[in-house]
């Protein structure tokens, strides 16, 4: 097995332990006995149990990034895009919870490791920024503009799918998740206005 292999099987591995035992779980042993590997083979692969944890954050970052942008679903107008891109977010996290409840796990492990603790703020300026380039497209295709900066709206969206995400979590109510989109979208529609139309071209005097 080449090391760039060993790495990836290593990530994954971590992955399925703090997803189904948790962060107090992920030792090196536990993660190298979930990938089918001798100990030893970790030091090959990584220098430091931290330095795969910042490994795995990255990979499934890269991972959420493209699952965000496939939630795009472009409405007759902005809200409609709103809710459904919002919709298509709570049935993948009831399709696979155990996901956002490990990574909210590594983001509090990073925020308490203070070599990993940037790792935490580049997960969500990664998301604002995925976000931010949903919000763009379904702007576009609604042919408004969004009457504040993007990113203060990205910020806006990354908050109401954290509350979305925690109480989802906490009562697994879906219905209760989508009026939380409902109101979401009916909030977020207000920030924005017509976008200015081509210029009318000047008859020529005849």
């Amino acid at each position: 097995m080449s090391s760039l292999d060993r790495r990836s099987e290593l990530i994954d591995a971590a992955f399925r332990v703090v997803s189904r035992d948790g962060m107090g779980a992920a030792t090196t042993r536990a993660i190298v006995a979930e990938a089918g590997m001798p100990l030893a083979s970790f030091h090959y692969a990584f220098a430091s149990r931290d330095e795969l944890l910042r490994e795995l954050v990255e990979h499934v970052l890269d991972a959420e990034s493209l699952a965000a942008a496939s939630t795009l679903r472009l409405g007759s107008d902005i809200r409609a895009s709103i809710v459904a891109a919002l919709t298509a977010y709570v049935d993948e996290l009831a399709a696979d919870p155990s996901r956002e409840l490990a990574m909210f796990e590594l983001t509090q492990y990073a925020l308490r490791t203070p070599a990993l603790r940037h790792l935490a703020a580049e997960q969500y300026a990664r998301y604002r920024a995925t976000v931010a380039g949903v919000l763009e497209a379904g702007a576009a295709h609604a042919r408004v503009r969004w009457t504040l900066p993007l990113d203060d709206v990205a910020r806006l969206v990354v908050a109401f799918t954290d509350g979305i995400t925690f109480a989802w979590l906490a009562d697994r109510d879906r219905d209760g998740a989508l009026r939380i989109v409902a109101f979401a979208a009916d909030s977020l529609s207000t920030l924005t206005a017509p976008a200015p139309g081509p210029a009318t071209p000047t008859e020529e005097p005849a």
